[in-house]
């Protein structure tokens, strides 16, 4: 893999307040290319800080796992994707009416120009077995994220996040053009955190994931530069 590439695949998410988001985008600048804008910062400081980020040169993930009504999640959609998101997530349980209408919102946004991204979570990655039966779910993990995915791309949504564990599958699934994100990614030794189905940087990527999504261990290392630039290797290496 080049190292171009390497950096159009990995997403840093920097779930925290807002001096410190912008601490973090000014000192990755010129190194990452994707930045993950979650609930934590956008609920505090709205839709200005995707604006902010943009304004820094990065393309913005803004995941908010919209799920509503249909009439909701397409405002919701629209109006996410006019702060100048490039890629929006949405949650796959919201059924396939509330994900053609998160479609719907992204295309009005778009107006008639390049559309942003949509994809669908399928099981949250810090979801093991327990937890998904405790919801009442008794379908295993991997059979709900297929089935979950399946209903995302018949209505219209690029790709799905996954866990790396269903990477592999997701792009068996859904062919090699959908985005497969996957968060709950880990360099090697690093803490689990709360993540409960994880994978390496490589690890992740071999297995069909189009991104990775990678928090803790670059925004809560000493160098975070460094730490996204190890990963980056990694990718460029293993490749």
């Amino acid at each position: 893999m080049l190292d171009s590439d390497a950096r159009d695949r990995v997403i840093v998410a920097i779930d925290c307040g807002r001096e410190e988001a912008l601490d973090l985008a000014d000192r990755l600048s010129g190194h990452a290319r994707w930045l993950k804008v979650g609930m934590t910062l956008f609920y505090a400081e709205g839709p200005a800080i995707v604006a902010e980020m943009r304004e820094r040169g990065f393309k913005v993930f803004l995941d908010l796992k919209l799920h509503d009504i249909p009439h909701q999640v397409r405002g919701a959609a629209e109006a996410a994707v006019r702060t100048g998101a490039d890629l929006l997530t949405i949650h796959g349980l919201g059924a396939g009416a509330m994900m053609a209408a998160a479609r719907e919102g992204v295309e009005a946004a778009a107006e008639g120009g390049e559309r942003a991204k949509v994809i669908a979570v399928t099981v949250l990655t810090s979801m093991d077995q327990a937890a998904l039966s405790s919801i009442g779910v008794e379908s295993p993990v991997a059979e709900e994220a297929d089935r979950l995915a399946g209903l995302a791309t018949q209505n219209g949504i690029d790709g799905v996040v996954c866990s790396p564990q269903e990477a592999s599958r997701m792009r068996e699934l859904l062919g090699e053009g959908a985005l497969v994100v996957t968060p709950g990614v880990r360099p090697a030794g690093a803490a689990l955190g709360d993540q409960s189905r994880v994978a390496t940087p490589a690890q992740a990527i071999a297995r069909g994931a189009s991104h990775i999504v990678v928090g803790r261990p670059i925004t809560s290392a000493d160098d975070p530069v460094a730490a996204y630039e190890a990963i980056v290797a990694e990718l460029v290496e293993q490749a």
